[in-house]
Parts: structure tokens; C-alpha cells; sequence
């Protein structure tokens, strides 16, 4: 009996192993994502260890492998998770100056580049984000070819920079001419000073985006879901990452990302054999 009760309580965690996909780098993720960390820890009574991969198949890779228990997907990330990695979307966070909770992928480039319809494009250097991207990659992609653009061969070279931030820096130094980025990162590069936004220009703009969701292992226990689903309920007035400051996550669910799915359907995308 006594064995018994010694194994249920092994089983209760001590700890919440959280991923974040790299949309700035790893030690700005870490600092945008701390006081978030610390209020999650504070109010389940659980030691938080956040883990930052090196691209965003890491994370899917990470939370596959049950190396961590929660994990902030972008939404194109996040579909793959769902099928690769066993990952279920709980939770979305909801901005406080906007109270949006989706978000758009735009094009930029330099004014002075005098780029600023996408036929001007063809032919020029492209940053895309990285591969598994919504905003940066998977969504430009679909919409250009929607405008009959296949974009391996309509730009001269196109590289993957690994994150949002580097990809509007590219394009900040003349390394490409133009990148696809979430509108709501660039926002956030314009206010922490990294660029001016007079210098560019949106050549191009999504329609709209679910938000990145917050999600956990389908076979993370009960008690722990709901007590994480209870803490990021309460998060308010704090900062999150490229989302400035939070009004709390708001639930959400697995449907709500089908326009992901078709989107990469309509790409032709096989998600199964994406890793």
C-alpha cells in the first residue's frame, strides 16, 4: 500500500518544462517571456524551466521527444506540433493595446529601395523566416501564390533568416531587398528603437492570422493543465514577448487553426512529412 501511495505521488510534477519558438532571438525571448514565467511559477507552485530551441522545429522536436510539457507555437509551428508531437492548443494570448487575437503577415521593404508593389519584387533578394513560420513564411507564400507567384523563381535569391527580427535587420542593412515578418513584430521592432518605421514601406498584407497559441502535451495530467489554463487566465498587465503588454490568455481550441491547415493544403504542403 504503501508503495502505492509512493507512486501516485511521483507522479504529481514539480516542474513545467515550457518551449518558445525563437521569433526574436533566444536571450530576448528569455527577457520578453520572464515575467510571464514568474507569475506561472508563483501561481501553480510549479519550478519553471523555459527552454529556447535554435528554429522552430527544435520545439516541436522537444515537446515530441516529452522533453517539455507546455509550449508557445507560432500558429504554422503549432499545426505541425498537432500531428508530429501530440501538442494541443489551450490557450491564446490577448493583447492589451489591441484586444486582437489574430494578427497578419506583411511584406517590407525599404523606401529608398523604391520597392513598393510586389511585381517591383520579381527578380530581387526575399527573407523569409523560417520554414515552419505562419506569419513569415507560410502564409506570404500562399498569398503570392493566390497572385500567380511561385516564389522559388520569382525572386533572384530567397533565404530563410531564423527569426522575425533578424529578417526586418536584413532588410534594415540591405542584406535582401524585402522579407515577409508578423506585422505586430515589426510594430515591436519599431518601439524598442531597432528600426524607424519611415524607412519602410508594407508592400504586401495577409489576411488575418490566428494568434500563436499556448499549448500543452495532449497526455500532461489534469491537474497540472488546469492549473496552468487557471495561472495565464490571470495574467494581466504583463509583458509577453512580441505581443507587448497582456489582458490575459483567452481559451481557444484545435479548430480554430483549420485556416492554417487549408492554408498549407493549398500549398500543397504534406504536414506529415514536415520534420
Amino acid at each position: 500500500m504503501k508503495a502505492t501511495t509512493t507512486g501516485v505521488m511521483a507522479q504529481q510534477p514539480t516542474e513545467l518544462r515550457v518551449g518558445l519558438i525563437p521569433s526574436e532571438d533566444a536571450q530576448a525571448m528569455m527577457r520578453a517571456s520572464q515575467q510571464v514565467m514568474d507569475q506561472l511559477a508563483a501561481k501553480t507552485g510549479l519550478k519553471i524551466k523555459p527552454f529556447v530551441a535554435n528554429d522552430y522545429n527544435g520545439v516541436i522536436e522537444a515537446m515530441r521527444s516529452g522533453k517539455i510539457d507546455v509550449a508557445y507555437f507560432g500558429p504554422f509551428s503549432y499545426v505541425l506540433a498537432s500531428q508530429l508531437a501530440n501538442a494541443e492548443a489551450f490557450a491564446i494570448p490577448v493583447a492589451k493595446k489591441s484586444g486582437k487575437s489574430s494578427y497578419n503577415s506583411i511584406i517590407i521593404s525599404k523606401k529608398d529601395k523604391g520597392l513598393g508593389t510586389v511585381p517591383q519584387l520579381q527578380g530581387k533578394t526575399f527573407a523569409f523566416v523560417d520554414p515552419s513560420s505562419a506569419s513569415g513564411h507560410l502564409f506570404p507564400k500562399a498569398g503570392l501564390k493566390g497572385e500567380g507567384i511561385d516564389t522559388d523563381k520569382y525572386f533572384s535569391r530567397v533565404i530563410f533568416s531564423g527569426s522575425h527580427d533578424a529578417s526586418i535587420m536584413a532588410v534594415a542593412n540591405g542584406k535582401v531587398d524585402a522579407a515577409a515578418v508578423a506585422d505586430r513584430i515589426f510594430d515591436s521592432a519599431v518601439s524598442k528603437g531597432l528600426v524607424k518605421r519611415e524607412d519602410f514601406q508594407i508592400v504586401w498584407r495577409s489576411q488575418p492570422i490566428p494568434e500563436s497559441p499556448m499549448t500543452w502535451r495532449k497526455n500532461l495530467d489534469a491537474g497540472t493543465k488546469q492549473k496552468v489554463a487557471a495561472a495565464l487566465a490571470e495574467v494581466k498587465d504583463l509583458p509577453w514577448g512580441d505581443q507587448g503588454v497582456l489582458d490575459g490568455f483567452a481559451a481557444t481550441d484545435d479548430k480554430a487553426y483549420d485556416v492554417v491547415r487549408q492554408t498549407a493544403k493549398a500549398l500543397k504542403l504534406d504536414l506529415g512529412s514536415m520534420k
